[in-house]
């Protein structure tokens, strides 16, 4: 099945050369110049991966984001012109998957894509998580399939890329993962941003330790992360 991209961008020239580069990778484009559009097509099309600009007229990508990531859980990957680590580590908190600066190529967009699909593929793929459906550790159970996460018998919310790094540190416990193995892991590509992962780890924290004393993401400085039990269960 074709896979519908919906371009939420202002600025018709960088619109139109991304959908010239994502039509020859076999994308279906759509095209909003503002958030008011976007949500029209959203509404209509099932859309598969969202690049969205920040700073737009009327609603910007954060104040769109933030709405959208209350009723759709498709990738977002925001595309704007701020380098900031601010911006970066906002975009992230509020829902978005990736951060892209516009000075990157768009054959650097479509690989950051390609590499979040095939990342959805493989932990969606029934075959490869038959074995593994329900992975239990430290009173926390997760689900692959369902993508459901809980503790304690009750469910805790989840973005797409939570549920990834969950997943990974508990399939592979008290393992110590690098910024780097993590990066490749989650995002697909060789080389990220630390911030993000940062980021990340702290919305994990935030949403799961504060549920359950047996369970914690410990930081090995200067090296990276794990996930470890607190005491016996």
């Amino acid at each position: 099945m074709d896979k519908n991209v919906l371009i939420v961008d202002d600025e018709e020239e960088i619109a139109e050369l991304l959908e010239d580069f994502l039509s020859i990778e076999g994308y279906k484009v759509y095209k909003a110049a503002n958030g008011k559009r976007a949500k029209e097509i959203l509404s209509e099309i099932e859309i598969h991966f969202i690049l969205l600009d920040i700073m737009m007229p009327e609603e910007s990508g954060f104040a769109l984001c933030k709405s959208l990531r209350k009723l759709y859980s498709m990738p977002i990957i925001f595309l704007s012109a701020l380098q900031n680590d601010t911006d970066k580590i906002r975009g992230l908190n509020i829902g978005a998957d990736d951060y892209i600066v516009k000075d990157a190529t768009p054959g650097e967009i479509v690989a950051r894509i390609k590499a979040i699909e095939r990342r959805l593929t493989n932990f969606n793929n029934p075959l490869k998580n038959k074995t593994n459906e329900v992975i239990r550790f430290k009173g926390l159970e997760l689900n692959t399939l369902t993508r459901s996460l809980f503790i304690r018998d009750k469910e805790v919310t989840l973005t797409a890329k939570e549920f990834d790094l969950i997943k990974l540190f508990l399939t592979n416990p008290n393992q110590v993962f690098t910024y780097d193995q993590i990066i490749e892991k989650i995002w697909g590509y060789n080389q990220g941003d630390f911030h993000s992962v940062r980021v990340y780890i702290g919305k994990l924290r935030d949403k799961i330790e504060g549920k359950t004393n047996d369970f914690k993401i410990s930081t090995v400085w200067g090296v990276g992360y794990k996930v470890e039990g607190v005491s016996g269960e």
